[in-house]
Order: C-alpha cells, then sequence, then structure tokens
C-alpha cells in the first residue's frame, strides 16, 4: 500500500512538472509570436505636475516627457511635438531650485535637456506662489520659464481644456537592475 502511494506521489509530481514544463515552452512560444501594436493615438494634450521631494530628482522626471515624446515621434507616428503635440510642465516642488539662473552651473544638465524640450514645444510654468516661498523673483528664472499665478489654478485650467495629468513618481533606486532582475 506504501509503495502504490509513493507511484502515485511521484506520478503527480511527473504530472505537475510536466504541465509546467509545458507552460514554460507554451509561454515562449506565445511570447515569440507576440507583436507590438501600434495603435491610433490622438495628438496628445498633457500637462505634468512636478512636485519633487528632491531637486535631484528633476532628471528622471524629465524622462517621463522623454518617454511620451519620442515613440509618438518615431514611426509609425511621426509626430512633431511642435506642431501634434501640446505639454505643459507645472513646476511646484523642491525641482523649483534648478530653473533659478543662479543654480544653473549645479543643475546644467536638466537645464539644457528642458531647454531643448522647450525647442521641441515643451512649455515650462513655474507657480508663483511658491517661487514667493523659495525667495525667488520673475527674473530669478531662466528665460524659457513662464510664471503662473498658482499650480493648482494652472492644473485645474488645463484639466478643464481636456488634457491629461501626469504626475512623475520617481523613487530614489537601492538596488541595482542586475540584482532585482
Amino acid at each position: 500500500m506504501k509503495r502504490l502511494a509513493e507511484q502515485c506521489r511521484r506520478g503527480a509530481a511527473m504530472g505537475v512538472l510536466g504541465v509546467m514544463l509545458w507552460l514554460l515552452g507554451a509561454s515562449s512560444a506565445a511570447w515569440a509570436e507576440a507583436q507590438v501594436i501600434t495603435p491610433e493615438y490622438e495628438p496628445p494634450r498633457v500637462v505634468y505636475d512636478f512636485y519633487l521631494d528632491d531637486p535631484q530628482k528633476i532628471n528622471a522626471a524629465l524622462y517621463w516627457i522623454r518617454s511620451l515624446i519620442n515613440p509618438l515621434q518615431a514611426s509609425p507616428y511621426n509626430m512633431d511635438p511642435g506642431l501634434d503635440m501640446d505639454i505643459v510642465v507645472i513646476i511646484h516642488g523642491t525641482e523649483i531650485v534648478t530653473v533659478a539662473k543662479k543654480n544653473e552651473e549645479q543643475y546644467a544638465d536638466a537645464v539644457a535637456r528642458m531647454r531643448y524640450y522647450k525647442q521641441l514645444g515643451v512649455d515650462f510654468h513655474v507657480c508663483a506662489l511658491a517661487a514667493q516661498d523659495y525667495d525667488y523673483a520673475p527674473e530669478d528664472f531662466q528665460d524659457f520659464i513662464t510664471i503662473v499665478p498658482s499650480a493648482f489654478t494652472d492644473l485645474v485650467h488645463y484639466q478643464q481644456q481636456g488634457y491629461a495629468v501626469i504626475k512623475p513618481e520617481v523613487f530614489v533606486r537601492t538596488q541595482s537592475l542586475e540584482s532585482i532582475r
């Protein structure tokens, strides 16, 4: 009787293993046959809500803009950011210091990227209330910055105009990609 029970357990284990191997093979085959789809997209109207807890996170947040623009510039969409995309970035967190002229050297990479995006048609707004909190006057900011009365009224305005709101969440990675793969 014990021998029969052991054979049943082995058979069940082999059956489970067989099913798992089959599923693995089937999912690999399905992945190999997967197709990249290219849905039809309307030209985007987006407002990015930048409210970061550390100004160093600005570079990672700017990648969120790249992640929208680059795929839509490429084939099959071939959209022109200046003509086909309406993108606004509202700055009202600690990252406000990155667009102050006096800090340009410290945040040179971020400023250069924002200037590049501005050339593509992206508008950068700074909240006047936040600027006052940091003791900045309008002339303290880079020339590509537009001062708006309030980040919140600006966000509401764009939402009422039908813009999608994207709020980058920038996490500090504590492990390498290799270690968590």
